[in-house]
């Protein structure tokens, strides 16, 4: 339960709110309460704060409406009921959807002997309150339909559309405790290399400072999706990020007909994501040698392609597509990375295009932590990572709500058929573009590790690729020998 404010606390905020030079629209002054209208200006006042961007709205009972003095009230919420009901019960039957508010029912006055009633209500966050289906608004000092007022309630929605994922709320008006209870706090400092501090305010503090926690009324605290998404100790305690949880399947052979093995994830990205490669890393088979490169064993896949593919599932996942999150599939020989949404970005420009993220401060805490690369760089390692472990080139693809990556184990340039040679040619000289390199035929065959003697069978490939309009010869009058080849985009 949220703990009260202290009579300290309430004291000096009656004194602000008595300061106001008149009522606005966050803030009702009242002499005594008019319970069956008490929903309508929670309605109104949870929706004018967030319209205004205020952490609170109050409605306060035994202050004079023009003077602001204090006259003292004979409302008493906890005797008070409605139709035989608790007030407080009632008001949450009525309230949708539901939203925090909280009753202070004191003494206050020169001498502290007149009864006061501060009624705290937290703003509207995702959609406009409503009170026994209606919603309402404050437009000055007075309560009016939210309908009537059809700018306000386009603003109000543009508010709340602006909201992004991360700042939204995942759990609201917390006890220090409780906050403490549900995040993973100490892989906070030890991810970000801040020091652990000695005490609890030092520690919410911190928290507030990068955005995954923020103070909510009456020293409660809400917790923020990002907060609870990278560090939460039980992704369930979450209910709408429950589904969010990293899955990781493995198949026996290249179907999906019968499972050996499947883990789902219950804690948050940051806590649990090198302990999800580790473990992938395990379960990985192992290549001898590939090719003459790599005369050791290595993982069938490359690690560093595994992790910038992973962290891709998880920074751009669109989480407003709900009961679905990141997958992880390994069969015999492929690995399937999926993550719901599809990519802001067409997939053919995956390797030069910088990303673009729906979820920028997730992405942007995780490049802090070093979990992902930098801007712009991962896709084009997953490539070359990938050319050198002489493996198929991956495939990007988009279903209707989801965006998938498969890696291929290794195979062979003559056991590859001519889409999987023209597609590792493209995003071979894809890769080369980036690098002001422009691909020619000894960069192919050095690609997939062919001799010069055969340099005619990746000429074929190059002129595949030609007619799939994938590539494009970098200057025409060039000689055969020392052409050199663009991407289409190029």
């Amino acid at each position: 339960m949220p703990v009260d404010m202290t009579l300290e606390q309430l004291h000096s905020l009656l004194k602000e709110l008595c300061k106001l030079p008149a009522e606005t629209e966050w803030v009702e002054f009242k002499r005594n309460a008019d319970i069956e209208k008490l929903g309508e200006y929670i309605s109104a006042l949870a929706n004018s704060a967030a319209l205004l961007g205020k952490q609170a709205a109050y409605l306060v009972y035994g202050v004079d409406d023009l003077t602001h003095e204090i006259v003292g009230t004979n409302f008493k919420p906890a005797q008070q009921k409605y139709k035989q009901q608790e007030i407080e019960n009632w008001l949450l039957q009525k309230l949708s959807p539901k939203t925090y508010f909280h009753f202070y029912d004191f003494l206050a006055g020169p001498e502290d002997n007149i009864p006061v009633v501060i009624l705290e209500i937290q703003p509207a966050s995702h959609q406009p309150i409503q009170f026994d289906g209606v919603e309402f608004i404050r437009s000055g000092s007075y309560k009016k339909k939210l309908k009537d007022f059809p700018q306000k309630e386009r603003e109000l929605w543009r508010i709340f559309d602006s909201i992004p994922f991360e700042q939204q709320l995942a759990a609201t008006n917390l006890t220090a405790d409780k906050v403490l209870q549900l995040l993973e706090y100490p892989a906070y400092f030890d991810l970000t290399g801040l020091p652990l501090p000695d005490n609890r305010s030092g520690i919410l503090d911190a928290l507030v400072s990068d955005r995954l926690l923020e103070p909510a009324a009456g020293g409660h605290w809400n917790i923020t999706n990002l907060g609870a998404i990278l560090f939460a100790r039980q992704l369930q305690a979450f209910q709408h990020l429950a589904r969010k949880a990293v899955r990781l399947i493995l198949y026996k052979g290249n179907s999906r007909i019968e499972t050996i093995r499947e883990i789902e994830g219950n804690k948050g990205y940051a806590i649990e994501f090198e302990w999800l490669i580790d473990y992938l890393k395990n379960i990985l088979p192992a290549n001898e040698e590939i090719a003459k490169a790599l005369r050791k064993e290595v993982p069938a896949y490359p690690v560093l392609a595994i992790r910038e593919l992973v962290a891709n599932a998880i920074i751009h996942q669109d989480f407003s597509i709900t009961g679905t999150g990141p997958m992880i599939e390994v069969f015999a020989s492929r690995m399937e990375i999926t993550n719901p949404g599809v990519p802001l970005v067409d997939t053919k420009r995956f390797l030069d295009s910088p990303p673009r993220s729906r979820n920028e401060a997730l992405a942007s805490f995780m490049r802090r932590i070093n979990i992902c690369e930098e801007r712009g760089s991962g896709i084009d390692k997953v490539v070359f990572q990938t050319e050198l472990y002489q493996l198929p080139a991956p495939v990007f693809e988009v279903t209707e709500q989801h965006t998938r990556c498969i890696l291929f184990s290794y195979k062979s340039f003559m056991d590859m058929d001519k889409e999987e040679r023209v597609r590792a040619c493209y995003l071979h000289c894809c890769l080369k573009y980036v690098n002001r390199e422009p691909m020619n035929n000894p960069s192919l065959r050095e690609r997939f590790n062919i001799e010069a003697k055969n340099k005619s069978m990746v000429t074929r490939v190059i002129n595949d690729t030609l007619d799939s309009q994938l590539i494009k010869i970098y200057d025409p009058t060039a000689g055969m020998k020392a052409r050199r080849y663009i991407p289409f985009w190029g």
